[in-house]
């Protein structure tokens, strides 16, 4: 029986992989390990838990984002140089193939379920090729089972995903280009199936956008939450899902009732000009203005909200970041996750940085453990990078310092209405502070003496102006 090791490389641990309440199942290595053939002895290593070390092997598959793929080359030298062969396949193989075929015997391009076995096939037949293009999976078909067995016993969250692309082209993303602009769903009967074979209670739908944003995919997740009603599956679980949904008071109302504790919401920031000019159409759409009016939408069904935000745009401000941070207190959003603007390999952001010859860490492959969401790797425009650092720490200083912490909490307790929801949103808070204290700029880029003294407590918070 021909053995097959599977690998999740991590190089460092950091954001959302230093607490076990915001880290997730590598789904995709999950579903090429259910498509492989049954005659393969399959094992799956996972360095969100303990580092992998060489072991015997026929062939080894290694995934890798950008920010991970320093440590995928390393591991397969170490496997190459003991004479076994390396597919290395992910988002970034897929955007740079060229650079990962120099430290593999063969790299898979795209979405892997549909042409794993034939590279099996191709392997076993000895005739192994250097590159395969992935062909997309069809959403009117039932799609594989990835086997969740393999996962390691210790993720909360059971991840599943009912839907690939993405109809918007956000400069700073990837999904587009890699799984293409169509919105690919899966049925509601072959989404319910599988959340039947799902063990445990707690499931993180990992679809960009689970509800979509047409009539259509409004009434195929209406069944899926119907089905869940129906069913008593009593799963308590979290989504992503465009800002528009909130429009939709059924769809909400469904969600609540099949479980849904909290939603993340892309706001991105509350600059009309950077919304623009990272072509966020659906939220340029509805304005800024609207963005507190969808939060109490979400909260009157008892689901928290969890809103990504993006700090690091060209001409931002102190006074920008001090009426941000105002503007994240009285929001209402239960959980901000906010994120260093970083033009990663295939999106419109790197291509538009690379041309003006703005990216500053470009030493590759080594430089891309910096691309990893909390780093600035360019150039900005209008503002140098400390400020950019010195900004996200001001920021996060007045969500998270104890008077402000204690004051946002209690509004999600008494917002949301209900313990589980509001018990998410206090883990997952807990989660994003651990991350930033861990960051690297948190104690080299302190938000400045004048900063802090400026609003020592914001408004409306016990203790602080009014």
């Amino acid at each position: 029986m021909p053995k097959l090791i599977l690998i999740n490389p991590v190089e460092k641990k950091s954001g959302y992989l230093l607490s076990s309440f915001s880290t997730f199942a590598p789904l995709g290595l999950g579903y090429l390990a259910g498509v492989t053939p049954p005659h393969w002895d399959v094992v799956l290593k996972d360095e969100n838990f303990e580092p992998c070390g060489f072991e015997p092997a026929d062939l080894v598959g290694i995934t890798g984002f950008t920010s991970s793929i320093n440590r995928a080359y390393e591991l397969a030298r170490l496997f190459r140089s003991r004479g076994v062969p390396v597919v290395i396949g992910g988002i970034h193989a897929s955007m740079v193939p060229r650079e990962v075929a120099e430290h593999a015997d063969s790299v898979v391009i795209g979405e892997g379920e549909e042409v794993w076995p034939r590279l099996l096939a191709d392997f076993e037949a000895g005739r192994l090729l250097p590159l395969y293009q992935g062909s997309r999976l069809d959403g009117n078909a039932p799609w594989p089972r990835p086997r969740r067995e393999l996962f390691h016993p210790g993720y909360l969250w059971q991840s599943i995903q009912t839907s690939r692309g993405c109809p918007f082209d956000c400069t700073f993303c990837s999904v587009t280009r890699y799984l293409g602009k169509e919105y690919r769903q899966r049925s509601a009967d072959d989404v319910l199936a599988e959340l039947e074979t799902i063990p445990g209670r707690y499931v993180a739908f990992v679809d960009d956008n689970l509800i979509g944003t047409t009539a259509s995919s409004r009434e195929r997740a209406k069944a899926i939450f119907r089905g869940m009603i129906e069913k008593k599956m009593k799963k308590l679980w979290w989504m992503q899902t465009s800002i528009n949904a909130a429009e939709d008071p059924e769809v909400l109302d469904l969600a609540a009732r099949a479980g849904c504790l909290f939603a993340f919401v892309g706001f991105e920031t509350i600059d009309e000009a950077g919304l623009k000019q990272m072509h966020k159409g659906v939220n340029l759409k509805l304005g800024v203005e609207h963005y507190k009016k969808a939060v109490r939408a979400f909260h009157r069904r008892g689901i928290g909200v969890m809103g990504g935000f993006i700090v690091g745009n060209d001409f931002e401000s102190s006074a920008y970041y001090r009426r941000f941070a105002r503007y994240l207190l009285h929001s209402g959003i239960d959980i901000c996750q906010i994120s260093i603007l970083t033009p990663l390999p295939g999106t419109q952001f790197f291509e538009a940085m690379e041309k003006e010859a703005r990216l500053v860490d470009t030493d590759f492959p080594g430089d891309w453990r910096k691309y990893r969401l909390s780093r600035i790797v360019h150039r900005p425009a209008g503002i140098s990078a400390e400020g950019i650092y010195r900004g996200d720490n001001y920021i996060k200083t007045r969500l998270y310092g104890r008077l402000p912490f204690i004051y946002r909490m209690v509004r999600s307790f008494f917002s949301l209405g209900n313990f589980r929801s509001f018990y998410g949103v206090y883990r997952f808070n807990r989660a994003l502070h651990r991350s930033w204290l861990n960051s690297f700029y948190y104690h080299n880029f302190p938000a400045t003496l004048e900063d802090l003294q400026s609003e020592t407590v914001p408004a409306g918070v016990p203790g602080g102006k009014n």
